[in-house]
C-alpha cells in the first residue's frame, strides 16, 4: 500500500513544516478573516519560533460557534475567501454552517481512506447523510481524490441500499458501523448477496469491539476516521487499530485542560483542540468539546506501517460537563480558577450528589499533605462560594484517588 512521504518524515522536519504552515496560517487569516484580525490582533506571526507557542494564542470553542455565526452572518468572521471561492455550504446541528472551498479533497479525507486499503478504481458504497450536513461530501472528496467512484446511497432506504450492493457489487463501504451491520443484515434477510464488501471507512459513531470483530468475521477490514464539520480529518486508524489514531499531516492537534489551553501532560486524557492550514476556513486553536490523549508510545516510535506523527487515544468522551447546581450553571473550567491559589491540590473533581433540588456540591480533591489540607480548607470552601455562588463542601484524597478520565465535573445526582 503507498503510503505519502510526508506521513513518514522525522519529528524535526514536520514541526519545522507545519511552523512554517502556520506563520502562513495565521497571517492570511488575520488579513481576511474578521474574526481572526481581532482575536489574533497582538500576534506576530513572524515571531512564533515553535509550536509550542501555540500556547499562548487564545483558545476558540465550538460552544461559541452558533452564536457568533448569528451575531455576524453566516460564518462568524472566520471566512477567509469570497463566496466564489466556495463550493457549497452545509448546515450542522446548532445551527452551525460550515463551508466547503473547491479542491476536491478539501475536508483532507484521503490519507484516511488510503490508510484502510481504498484505492483508486474501487467502487464505494457512501452512506453518510447528503442532506444538509457535511458528511457525505467529507468522505465524496476524499474517494474522487484518490481515484474511487462512488454510489450515493445516503440515509434510509434499506432495502433499496442492499439491492444496489447485490446488483452493483461496490467493494468498500463508507458510514456509521452500526448501519453497515443492517445493511448485512438486510441482506441475509432479502437473500442478497453484500460479500462484495471488504473494507469499510466508519464515522459518526463509536466502533465496539463487539461490532469490529463482527466485520471482520465478514471478512471486512474496517477503520474508523476522526474527523468533523469545522475541522475536516484530524485522525485516523492505520493497518493495525491498536496502535489508536495517527493525526493528520494538515493540522496540529493538542490536548489541553477540559475546558481550558493549558497544554496537558502527554498521555493524560484532556480536550482536543485543532488547528488547520485551511485557506478558506482556518480554524486557529478550535476547541472540539471530545475528549482524547496523545499516545505517549508515538513520541517514541512509529506505526509498524511507517507513519510518524503522533497518535491520540480515540475519542474518550465529551469536555462539557457544564451543569444547573440549584439554578446556577457550574462549569468544568471554574474547578480549575478554584483551585487555582492552591498548589497543595494536585488535581480536583467537583461531585454532585444527591436528588436534584436537595444536592450536594463536594470539591475532592487530592493532596499529598493531610497537614496542608487542613490549613486551607476555609479558603478553598470561600473561594468555591466567590467563583460559583454555591455552596460548597469539601474532601481531600490521596494522591492518585481521582480517575484519570478528564473529567472536572461528575454529575452523581439522582434524577429519578
Amino acid at each position: 500500500m503507498t503510503i505519502d512521504p510526508q506521513e513518514c518524515r522525522s519529528r524535526a522536519e514536520r514541526e519545522q513544516s507545519q511552523l512554517g504552515r502556520l506563520r502562513e496560517t495565521i497571517a492570511h487569516a488575520k488579513a481576511n478573516a474578521p474574526f481572526y484580525r481581532q482575536a489574533l490582533d497582538k500576534v506576530d506571526p513572524t515571531k512564533l519560533s515553535s509550536l509550542n507557542d501555540l500556547a499562548v494564542l487564545p483558545v476558540t470553542r465550538k460552544s461559541t460557534l452558533s452564536g457568533l455565526q448569528a451575531s455576524a452572518p453566516p460564518f462568524g468572521g472566520f471566512l477567509a475567501a469570497p463566496f466564489t471561492q466556495l463550493r457549497r455550504v452545509f448546515q450542522s446541528p446548532g445551527p452551525i454552517y460550515e463551508p466547503q472551498g473547491m479542491s476536491i479533497d478539501h475536508f483532507g479525507m484521503m490519507r484516511a481512506l488510503r490508510a484502510t486499503g481504498f484505492q483508486a478504481g474501487d467502487l464505494v458504497h457512501n452512506s453518510f447523510s447528503y442532506h444538509l450536513s457535511p458528511g457525505a461530501w467529507i468522505i465524496e472528496g476524499g474517494l474522487h481524490a484518490l481515484g474511487c467512484w462512488v454510489l450515493p446511497a445516503g440515509i434510509g432506504q434499506t432495502e433499496q441500499q442492499v439491492q444496489a450492493i447485490a446488483q452493483l457489487k461496490p467493494i468498500g463501504y463508507t458510514g456509521t458501523p452500526s448501519f453497515l451491520k443492517i445493511l448485512i443484515e438486510k441482506g441475509v434477510e432479502m437473500g442478497l448477496a453484500t460479500s462484495s464488501l471488504r473494507k469499510a471507512m466508519v464515522s459518526g459513531e463509536a466502533l465496539t469491539p463487539s461490532t469490529r470483530q463482527w466485520l471482520a468475521e465478514r471478512n471486512i477490514r474496517v477503520g474508523q476516521a476522526y474527523a468533523t464539520a469545522d475541522l475536516g480529518m484530524i485522525a485516523y486508524e492505520t493497518a493495525d487499530p491498536a496502535q489508536g489514531m495517527v493525526v493528520t499531516e494538515d493540522a496540529i492537534v493538542e490536548i489541553v485542560e477540559p475546558g481550558g489551553s493549558a497544554t496537558m501532560p502527554v498521555g493524560e486524557v484532556g480536550e482536543v483542540v485543532v488547528t488547520t492550514f485551511n485557506r478558506e476556513y482556518p480554524m486557529i486553536r478550535f476547541a472540539t468539546g471530545d475528549l482524547s490523549a496523545i499516545d505517549p508510545q508515538s513520541i517514541q516510535s512509529p506505526t509498524p506501517c511507517g507513519r510518524t506523527n503522533l497518535r491520540i487515544k480515540g475519542w474518550l468522551g465529551r469536555a462539557d460537563q457544564t451543569t444547573k447546581v440549584r439554578g446556577m450553571f457550574v462549569h468544568p473550567g471554574q474547578v480549575g480558577q478554584i483551585i487555582k491559589n492552591f498548589p497543595e491540590i494536585k488535581k480536583a473533581r467537583l461531585i454532585l450528589s444527591g436528588a436534584i433540588g436537595s444536592d450536594t456540591m463536594t470539591l475532592h480533591c487530592e493532596v499529598a499533605d493531610a497537614t496542608a489540607a487542613a490549613n486551607i480548607t476555609t479558603a478553598l470552601i470561600d473561594s468555591a462560594r466567590e467563583i460559583t455562588r454555591l455552596r460548597c463542601e469539601v474532601k481531600f484524597v490521596a494522591v492518585g484517588s481521582l480517575l484519570d478520565d478528564g473529567k472536572q465535573i461528575e454529575d452523581a445526582r439522582s434524577y429519578a
